[in-house]
């Protein structure tokens, strides 16, 4: 069942990986892709406000179809049309939106049919679904384009993107809410302002939102071929063979280690972990193997970190939640922020030292946010303040 993010992973993969490789194949210049980018995944953190209509009228598993569906057309469109960048752009940025609203009615879907013991198993199998999906795709979309004409191409890829839904037929489905969609975004907007009184909540959002454990180096080095002295063959190859590797050691190594600490301070700890290895890559030569080692270990922690924030937002939703796909959304895009604005941090790193530059500025603001942060839920945790969010662990 957690397979079934392929649908957005893929997605992902395909947008963040293969479709700047495309652009710079056709001499777009690298600040315009990254500018393109940036606006494409930013569906990410705002299409939660769009995500109370998942919870009413119809079934989440109907809603799944449907948006899957959205995003798949709208990419053939995008890869039918590289040669206009606005429309690329516009048909990408409503596909993500699309696959994002896929994700949180998929979230809120799996969060009602599985046991409160299964979540953290199944969180590692929904990250094993994007990360590693998405690495797989990226691969399949070089080969797919070099060899087949445009038009099958883009209808091959979109055929993909659509064939984890075809396991839906297999899940059970919880009947739709019959409220009008104005009743879920009235309860939705009445809930958020609720919820963000509760500490426990605000330091949720604290930690997805603070860049702790974002790895964003791992859409930022793709660009950066020439500095490696590394093919753009090399760079896709190794690029989506480092996101299938490095996602698929993270998604099953995090079971083994879930146990080790409360999620909070584990999610911290990845972060830590990764900010230090982040800083080992300093003493690495700029070869293109160098390239495979920061691609293949920083898509290894990414996978940790986004197992870890699902697991986080399992919990954080609880058990028969009514707005649960609207409340997964919120919890996840809030994770998607750091995501943006960190490839600012990296680039500006980048305009300093080079490469160089780009690790010791990401591994810097990580470990400041991450030891600040621990700091707090140590502070929290003595003054008591997180013993009814420890309580509602225990007994879900």
């Amino acid at each position: 069942m957690g397979l079934t993010n392929g649908v957005f992973g893929m997605y992902g993969g395909i947008m963040v990986i293969s479709v700047p490789q495309l652009l710079s194949a056709r001499h777009v210049p690298e600040t315009t892709i990254a500018a393109m980018t940036a606006v494409m995944i930013s569906p990410g953190i705002w299409a939660f406000l769009a995500s109370p209509v998942l919870d009413v009228r119809f079934s989440r598993r109907w809603y799944s179809i449907a948006t899957a569906a959205a995003a798949a057309v709208l990419l053939i469109l995008a890869l039918l049309n590289l040669d206009h960048l606005v429309l690329v752009e516009v048909f990408l940025v409503t596909g993500y939106f699309f696959a994002n609203l896929y994700q949180s009615a998929l979230g809120g879907w799996l969060s009602t049919i599985v046991k409160a013991e299964d979540e953290n198993t199944l969180s590692a199998w929904i990250t094993i679904g994007n990360i590693s999906a998405g690495g797989a795709m990226a691969v399949a979309t070089g080969e797919v384009v070099r060899n087949l004409s445009a038009t099958t191409a883009a209808v091959l890829l979109g055929a993909i993107v659509m064939l984890p839904t075809v396991v839906f037929a297999w899940m059970p489905a919880p009947g739709p809410d019959r409220r009008l969609a104005k009743e879920s975004f009235a309860q939705f907007f009445g809930e958020v302002v609720g919820l963000l009184k509760k500490p426990e909540i605000l330091l949720a959002i604290l930690l997805f939102a603070a860049p702790v454990a974002t790895f964003s180096l791992t859409n930022f080095l793709s660009g950066l071929a020439h500095d490696f002295h590394a093919s753009n063959h090399f760079v896709g190859l190794v690029g989506g063979a480092g996101v299938l590797l490095g996602g698929l050691c993270g998604c099953f190594i995090f079971p083994l280690i879930d146990k080790l600490l409360p999620l909070r301070f584990l999610y911290l700890s990845i972060g830590i972990a990764g900010a230090l290895f982040t800083l080992t890559l300093l003493l690495l030569p700029l070869n293109p193997a160098a390239f495979a080692v920061a691609m293949i270990g920083q898509n290894l922690f990414q996978a940790l970190a986004i197992t870890a924030s699902t697991a986080i937002a399992f919990d954080t939703i609880g058990r028969s939640n009514p707005l649960a796909a609207t409340t997964f959304c919120l919890v996840i895009s809030a994770y998607n922020i750091p995501i943006s604005y960190m490839l600012f941090v990296d680039g500006a790193g980048y305009s300093w030292r080079g490469v160089a530059g780009s690790y010791a500025a990401d591994a810097a603001v990580t470990l400041i946010s991450s030891v600040l942060l621990a700091a707090l839920l140590i502070w929290l945790s003595r003054k008591k303040l997180l013993r009814p969010l420890a309580a509602a662990r225990i007994s879900s």
